[in-house]
């Protein structure tokens, strides 16, 4: 099959540091091409693959000026998948909805993966419009604010089996590893340490946008609590070491998250999870299998303290069988396999105005 995956292009496929979107883009395109298939990864230049590259900007946007405005590089991004539209079988978007009004007309078959939150109210009126085309979300919580969509089914996300070692050993700190913005709250990861007691490192980056969380609440808690550490924004290659060697991982979220990419590569490790139960969460942990669900801080607590209970191997079998990279691409080569090969002019809206 002749597809194309087109990427955001915020961050390098795979990216240098954090990324979520990109990284998923990376191990499915890998994936796709190990599997035989010829892949056109449309993203920036600094992108590393087996597949054929088609570079619309030279390097990852978040590499570049502090302020710079990421639409034109998007945009000719999409250009660029547009003339070329007649190679692919089918064109994988990842992009959120920018390519939605030719996506509509196109004369090739289409599929958006949807990897952010919907339930923002801005939003509505827009899925509303473009509910005929075909999406994918990536766990059943994420559609629950656009029942109506053409959702063609929900595609877990998945890691190729060697990325991440198992360590059967737990370890004696607690970890935290993602964006440190107010919906992650690292500030209760440091407060469910601090009141266990076990020592926390912390990794992640800080946006721009996150800049006055940090400053103003995280910062302090640093400074107040010396058993935590702030290691900084981590690779994946140490990501091996900081979550295999954990005791646990914290998910202590405040936000209805769509996945949570850290939850399955912790499990890879063989490192139990205690999360906050939104979102998307309760579909990726099983509760008393490969951590623990919980609701508020004194709960956490209490679920840390019982975290040795978990059985590391168990973290690591319902990774292999549940998110690893050849499951998801199998997953969505059978939607690819669904979708109609092209659509005629008749069903394609006109683009002439409405008058």
């Amino acid at each position: 099959m002749r597809i194309a995956q087109v990427s955001p292009l915020v961050e390098a496929v795979p990216p240098h540091r954090y990324g979520g979107t990109e990284r998923v883009v990376s191990y499915l395109t890998e994936e796709l091409v190990s599997l035989g298939h010829d892949v056109t990864l449309f993203a920036s230049g600094d992108s590393v693959t087996a597949a054929e590259l088609v570079p619309a900007c030279e390097r990852a946007l978040r590499l570049g000026q502090p302020r710079a405005d990421h639409f034109p590089a998007h945009l000719l991004m999409l250009e660029k998948v547009i003339q070329r539209r007649s190679c692919f079988d089918v064109i994988h978007f990842h992009i959120d909805y920018i390519h939605y009004p030719w996506a509509r007309r196109a004369p090739a078959a289409t599929l958006t993966t949807l990897h952010g939150r919907l339930d923002l109210p801005e939003l509505e009126p827009l899925y509303r419009e473009f509910d005929d085309l075909p999406m994918v979300s990536i766990s059943n919580a994420q559609r629950i604010p656009l029942p109506s969509q053409n959702w063609l089914g929900t595609v877990y996300h998945g890691l190729p089996e060697t990325l991440l070692p198992f360590t059967p050993a737990p370890g004696t700190y607690l970890a935290f590893l993602g964006r440190l913005s107010p919906e992650k709250r690292a500030d209760r990861a440091i407060e469910i340490a601090r009141r266990t007691g076990i020592p926390l490192k912390i990794a992640g980056k800080v946006d721009r946008a996150d800049r006055e969380y940090f400053e103003d609440v995280v910062a302090p808690l640093l400074r107040e609590n010396p058993m935590v550490e702030y290691v900084g924004e981590i690779n994946q290659t140490q990501k091996a070491g900081f979550l295999g060697g954990a005791l646990a991982l914290l998910f202590p979220i405040d936000w209805p998250e769509p996945f949570g990419l850290v939850l399955i590569e912790s499990l890879a490790c063989g490192t139990p999870v205690v999360a906050f139960s939104h979102g998307s969460v309760p579909e990726i942990i099983d509760d008393g299998l490969t951590g623990f669900l919980v609701d508020d801080v004194a709960s956490a607590v209490k679920a840390v303290e019982r975290i040795t209970l978990i059985d590391r191997e168990s973290c690591r079998r319902v990774f292999e069988k549940r998110f690893s990279a050849r499951r998801m691409a199998n997953a969505y080569l059978a939607l690819y396999g669904a979708l109609p090969r092209s659509r005629s002019a008749e069903s394609r809206p006109s683009l002439d105005p409405v008058t």
